[in-house]
């Protein structure tokens, strides 16, 4: 949560900032870039709502807990906010590519992009620290971890953030063209240029929180670490099937069937399965774990495909 608060106290300070330039300078590029930032900052405020639903505890009507309202949040900030502001700094930077040169004086623009470019990187930071260490962990580079990461708040800030780097670069290199060529036609190129950075971040957001919400299946590691935990039991035969999906950031919900070891009796087979169940629940990250007596004679349907393509 550090993390998302520290962005927002830097995005609504930026915001405040570019609005002011932009309206002195009636730069394009800065409009884009106060658009970007106050689009930016009502990101971080449903980045906050989405942290504090998910730690929401499990209840008889949610057994799974809430969990998945971190990408319901997530997801509503990036097509809400990042496609909001996208479209109006393109439609802002098509309508300027025309307009005539008017006299300005662009040093506060560069002064208050310079504060921006600070504050951002400050911010962007924390967040590399908090996915250089998650990496670490999850033992994979930070790009694949950034991708299959289960926490959508951490994914977004370190992209909002990163954007926001780069569209201060582009709107520096537009003001800078539009002083040295006298073309407005830099600076406008500069806010359709930023917009399309934000649709892009846009669309990758959208489509990671998606598969998180539609049933993402847990990380190889996680999965691997479970099915051998289950093999090594004693009263465990064989482990028929598993299954590990994502239900919240770092939970998963487990479910699997198994042969147990003899021919107890019913009643004593389903009080065995719930001490493994019992156990299963006790480990960090699994919310609900479900076991069931595999078919007799059926064969195990156990495989590196049921790790393929997951978040951690």
């Amino acid at each position: 949560m550090l993390t998302v608060v520290i962005a927002l106290a830097a995005n609504v300070a930026i915001a405040v900032l570019k609005s002011i330039v932009a309206a002195l300078t009636g730069s394009a590029s800065m409009v884009a870039e106060a658009a970007h930032s106050w689009a930016d900052a009502g990101n971080e405020v449903f980045l906050l709502i989405a942290e504090r639903r998910a730690e929401k505890p499990a209840d008889r009507t949610h057994p799974l807990g809430f969990g998945r309202e971190a990408y319901v949040w997530s997801m509503i900030a990036a097509f809400g906010l990042f496609a909001v502001g996208a479209a109006v700094s393109v439609i802002h930077g098509v309508q300027s590519l025309g307009a005539a040169e008017e006299e300005a004086d662009y040093l506060w623009a560069y002064v208050v992009l310079a504060v921006a470019f600070v504050l951002e990187g400050t911010s962007f930071a924390q967040a590399r620290r908090e996915v250089r260490r998650g990496a670490r962990r999850a033992e994979v580079s930070r790009a694949k971890f950034l991708d299959i990461t289960s926490n959508p708040t951490l994914r977004a800030v370190f992209f909002e953030d990163a954007a926001a780097l780069v569209g201060i670069l582009i709107a520096v290199a537009g003001l800078g063209l539009h002083q040295a060529t006298g073309q407005p036609v830099w600076d406008a190129i500069g806010s359709i240029l930023v917009g399309v950075l934000l649709g892009f971040v846009a669309i990758y957001l959208l489509r990671r929180n998606m598969a998180f919400l539609v049933g993402q299946i847990a990380d190889p590691r996680a999965y691997d670490t479970v099915l051998e935990w289950l093999r090594e039991r004693p009263e465990v035969e064989t482990v028929s099937t598993l299954h590990l999906e994502y239900v919240g950031p770092g939970k998963v919900f487990l479910v699997g069937s198994v042969d147990l070891v003899g021919d107890d009796p019913e009643s004593e087979a389903a009080e065995e399965l719930q001490r493994l169940e019992d156990h299963l629940e006790q480990r960090e990250g699994i919310a609900r774990a479900v076991l069931s007596l595999a078919a007799p004679g059926r064969e195990p349907r156990i495989g590196n495909e049921h790790g393929n393509n997951a978040g951690g």
